[in-house]
């Protein structure tokens, strides 16, 4: 009765919240914390996130997850509802990250310009892209309210709001054919790499720092891989036989990248292929090829060393983790005014 009693004041405990996969909850939990750790300068624990041993970093974790997430719940919808519904659903989801992305705008623009003041540093204002808000705010709250004015750190949800505004059509899509949304989408991410598409904002029509024509490329993959299950079709890209290159690709890349971060470091030690490889992997606006390769052979990896029901799930650190991963939203626009607090304090 105690126990009935705990769960129903404090809520269910992770492991208790039957048919979640919770290793999406862990994985987003520790991407945000990786996403807040990279976004402040000169910090000595950014060596010890994902980007430092792969091409990839927490943000193709944050895409992947968010497009799995989003098939898994409103797939759901989908199937016991109908599209219409399931649209509903969809929608609402695109309000509150709208709204919590414009009420971060404003803390963070807040934030930014008292500090400014405060310290007499125009520099904040620059450094943060906010110095355009500063100078004619007219313009760049209407900008802002629009999406098309994206300061530092500001530039995850709106693509992320973007892939959940036509997520019902990818929805039906892979109702009618697994394959059918992944054939459109790869298809758009070659043409977006070949004709170089790239949406522009505000100010000074500059590009996108995440290229969605690019980025929607991974959360469709993402979309695909959450939708699977409720599917009648076989998914034939997906088996056991994924595995061991999976792993091979991950220590590969494990060994080029963590050269090229002690290369960073000091130079004499040296960037193995850097020349050759990183044309590929530096372009992290489009999604280059082999940050994609380098992630999905990741979360293969990943996918295979922690089972569904692993005991690190249970661990207390874990579960920590995980109940971030279930408040992503809140957690993650924490993270980014911390962030902004964080790079003060140490520049």
């Amino acid at each position: 009765m105690f126990a009935r009693t705990k769960a129903s004041l404090y809520g269910a405990a992770p492991e208790q919240r039957a048919g979640r996969d919770l290793r999406l909850d862990l994985f987003r939990g520790l991407s945000l914390l990786f996403i807040f750790i990279d976004h402040i300068p000169n910090n000595v624990l950014s060596y010890m996130t994902l980007h430092s041993i792969a091409f990839s970093d927490a943000a193709e974790v944050f895409v992947f997850i968010s497009g799995f997430a989003a098939a898994t719940v409103y797939g759901k919808a989908l199937e016991r509802q109908g599209p219409i519904a399931a649209a509903g659903h969809i929608y609402r989801r695109v309000w509150q990250l709208y709204v919590a992305h414009i009420f971060t705008f404003v803390l963070f623009a807040a934030a930014i310009c008292y500090a400014t003041l405060t310290v007499q540093n125009q520099t904040y204002s620059e450094d943060f892209g906010i110095d355009n808000f500063i100078d004619e705010p007219q313009v760049a709250i209407i900008k802002a309210l629009l999406l098309q004015y994206q300061p530092q750190f500001l530039d995850i949800l709106p693509i992320y709001m973007i892939f959940l505004g036509i997520f019902p059509v990818v929805l039906l899509l892979l109702r009618r054919s697994l394959l059918l949304p992944l054939i459109v989408s790869a298809a758009i991410y070659l043409l977006t790499w070949r004709f170089g598409w790239q949406p522009h904002s505000y100010p000074d029509d500059e590009s996108w720092y995440f290229n969605p024509l690019a980025w929607q490329f991974l959360f469709v993959i993402g979309a695909t891989a959450g939708y699977a299950p409720y599917s009648q079709q076989p998914l034939p890209l997906l088996g056991a036989w994924l595995v061991p290159p999976a792993i091979a690709i991950v220590a590969v890349v494990a060994v080029l990248s963590v050269s090229w971060t002690i290369h960073s470091v000091n130079e004499s030690f040296p960037a193995l292929l850097f020349q050759e490889l990183s044309p590929y992997v530096q372009d992290k606006s489009n999604l280059a090829p082999l940050r994609l390769i380098s992630f999905l052979a990741l979360a293969v990896t990943a996918a295979h060393v922690v089972g569904r029901n692993a005991q690190i799930l249970r661990r207390p650190l874990a579960q920590l983790f995980i109940r971030c991963g279930q408040h992503s939203l809140q957690v993650f626009c924490l993270g980014i005014l911390l962030s902004v607090l964080g790079q003060m304090v140490l520049t």
